[in-house]
């Protein structure tokens, strides 16, 4: 279609990211100033929320490691009814809550925290979509993976996000965890899975 190939080569200014689609279409968001910052490329977000897009209306969805916030974000423009935002750094916390009262978004829960101390913690709810892109380098998939898993955060039939460098092994998945969906754009690896059972 015309109008997304126009709206896909858009580029977004040095420091902002661009909105793929949903009520917020287009809209900039801003990036926190911050070493290794990774913002999900568009062309990724746009074939995620396309995987995602008979699940997303009215879900309630987990940002592990939210850094810029926007998959979260990218998932309440597409009609996601609740996202939590976890993200330890207090800057990048503060950047997405900037960006979220700029949009008067509702259904975003922000907290300044370690994703892993927060899996350990108390279960709020059940998340129906779980994104997982925590730094490349730190190591966290195969814990944090497990944490969903055992803590028990996973709504019946959820669907997990993971995006990781293409030259990383697979994360370790969970025994009744299966892949869906496994792609690689650039320098980026991203699947989809879900529990079986």
């Amino acid at each position: 279609m015309a109008t997304r190939k126009t709206t896909d080569k858009k580029k977004s200014p040095a420091g902002q990211l661009r909105i793929v689609a949903g009520n917020w279409r287009s809209r900039l968001l801003q990036v926190a100033a911050l070493p290794g910052l990774r913002p999900t490329p568009a062309r990724v977000r746009e074939t995620l929320f396309n995987w995602l897009a008979p699940k997303i209306h009215g879900a309630n969805c987990l940002d592990l490691c939210a850094g810029t916030g926007a998959l979260g974000i990218e998932a309440l423009s597409r009609g996601a009814a609740h996202v939590v935002f976890i993200e330890q750094s207090v800057v990048a916390a503060d950047t997405i809550r900037s960006n979220i009262a700029s949009l008067q978004a509702t259904g975003a829960e922000i907290l300044t925290v370690d994703a892993r101390r927060f899996l350990k913690g108390p279960i709020s709810t059940m998340f129906d979509i779980v994104f997982l892109d925590p730094p490349f380098a730190d190591g966290l998939y195969d814990e944090l993976c497990r944490l969903l898993s055992e803590q028990r955060w996973l709504a019946a039939d959820a669907r997990i996000y993971i995006e990781l460098d293409k030259d990383q092994p697979q994360p370790h998945l969970p025994g009744n965890w299966c892949v869906l969906k496994n792609k690689t754009a650039g320098q980026v690896r991203y699947m989809l899975a879900r529990p079986e059972d």
